[in-house]
């Protein structure tokens, strides 16, 4: 059952993020002509101020657990909400992220993410897709940035098992990379209409090296990534 306190933050949030968001969109576009320094650090801020939002309005703390990774690494991330996909920059040090290619459509917001280097994910293309996401990927590591792909391909709810999309499978092979796994558990708090104060942790799964055999790579990610997924959750999505 919903309580009205939740409503309150939660409307409390939206106003205060989505609000703050158009003002940090525009100051992105702004700060494109002092450089990509300054560009990067709006971006940035704009996922601290997500974090922020979520720590004082929503009632949700933050933990960390394990040493989260560095350098030239392949990031998988479970996915379970957008609180996820909007707080990597906070939680990793700029990540080059693979995102829905839908979102880089989106005005003004999809022509910052290309900037900042969000690698657009076309699922109805096959080969020529993965080769352009492998070109995009290896133009991003050759500047030391790590990458940060959702490899189960969408937002899953807490507790519902799904398999990952085979293009993760094909880019571990072909990137060359060690695999570091991070679970959270985001869905039961945030992933609806009105959000719940309580905690969201994020965990980092064991290194995965490369080379390894699809089948076992997969299971390894598979089961480091769901290593919190154990409360199926019963809350209506957002």
């Amino acid at each position: 059952m919903t309580r009205a306190d939740d409503i309150l933050r939660s409307i409390a949030f939206y106003v205060a993020f989505y609000g703050g968001t158009v003002l940090l969109v525009l100051a992105a576009f702004v700060a494109l002509a002092f450089g990509r320094r300054p560009f990067t650090a709006v971006v940035l801020a704009w996922s601290r101020w997500h974090r922020f939002c979520v720590n004082h309005l929503l009632g949700i703390r933050v933990v960390i657990e394990g040493e989260l990774p560095t350098g030239g690494v392949l990031v998988a991330m479970k996915h379970e909400s957008f609180f996820e996909a909007i707080d990597l920059p906070t939680v990793l040090d700029r990540p080059a992220i693979f995102a829905k290619a839908e979102l880089l459509r989106l005005p003004l917001w999809g022509k910052i993410g290309r900037l900042y280097g969000l690698i657009p994910v076309e699922r109805d293309q096959g080969a020529k897709a993965l080769r352009q996401m492998l070109a995009a990927a290896r133009e991003q590591t050759a500047t030391g940035r790590m990458l940060a792909i959702f490899p189960e391909g969408t937002r899953v709810p807490h507790g519902a098992p799904a398999p990952l999309q085979a293009g993760f499978a094909a880019l571990y092979k072909l990137l060359g990379l060690p695999v570091v796994p991070l679970a959270v558990d985001s869905g039961p708090v945030y992933h609806r209409r009105w959000k719940r104060p309580g905690t969201i942790t994020i965990r980092t799964g064991e290194a995965i090296p490369p080379g390894l055999p699809r089948q076992e790579v997969e299971a390894r990610v598979d089961e480091a990534i769901n290593a919190l997924n154990t409360v199926p959750d019963q809350g209506a999505p957002a």
